[in-house]
């Protein structure tokens, strides 16, 4: 087997999943970066697969294509994510098929192949980015959507740490305040940044150092890693 570690970054194409593919780059790793318009990378250590992850024949293929490319899979890191916000009874179907399509099913098949991998080489680390709002819920951001799937991978997260604790599978979560991306246009970013304890947005790197912490971190796991400007512990 390949001895080249291999991270597998979902929702890579821009934000913060395409800081994550060249941090872990940086750290040594192969990368494969999926999102629906994901374009190919000319460094040949970074093995783009376009693809909706809430198709669930996506999250196999791009496992499988990681398997045949690099050998192996060390590191997943749920990324994509979806967050609609409107009142609870404005909520179409459309609006959950989306949101529970992407943050739900796309983290189920993706995780379940990467996982199975992991166990036949001997150990890996799951990193699912979810959302503090599910912790700490605001009147002027109603959002029962993002509570739903990202509370769900919070509680999912600790399960399967504890299910893989003894064979060598870390599974964590770092759950983001609002942090400066193109998810959010520019009008509304002092609002946002009214919104945070600290009184400001976080930024990609505050993101990113945080999952290569947890990375390096070999005894932090089930762990819910906020990083949020304190919206998680108060307003």
């Amino acid at each position: 087997m390949s001895t080249q570690k291999v991270a597998v970054v979902t929702g890579a194409s821009q934000g913060i999943g395409a800081a994550l593919v060249t941090a872990y780059r940086k750290l040594g790793y192969a990368v494969v970066a999926t999102s629906r318009s994901i374009a190919p990378s000319d460094d040949p250590m970074v093995l783009a697969v376009a693809g909706d992850i809430a198709d669930p024949a996506v999250g196999a293929r791009v496992i499988d294509q990681a398997l045949g490319t690099f050998g192996r899979v060390d590191t997943l890191i749920n990324n994509a994510g979806v967050f609609v916000a409107k009142p609870f009874t404005e909520y179409t179907d459309e609006d959950y098929a989306l949101v529970t399509g992407i943050n739900l099913r796309g983290f189920f098949e993706v995780s379940k192949r990467a996982i199975a991998a992991m166990l036949a080489q001997g150990g890996g680390h799951v990193v699912n980015i979810t959302a503090s709002v599910v912790d700490h819920a605001n009147s002027t951001l109603p959002s029962a959507l993002a509570s739903l799937t990202k509370g769900g991978l919070n509680a999912v997260t600790r399960s399967l740490a504890i299910e893989y604790a003894t064979r060598g599978i870390r599974v964590n979560a770092v759950s983001p305040g609002v942090i400066r991306t193109p998810m959010h246009s520019a009008e509304i970013h002092d609002f946002l940044a009214g919104l945070q304890p600290v009184g400001r947005m976080g930024e990609i790197s505050d993101i990113v150092d945080a999952v290569t912490y947890l990375e390096t971190a070999g005894f932090v796991t089930g762990e819910i890693l906020h990083v949020d400007g304190g919206q998680s512990a108060g307003h």
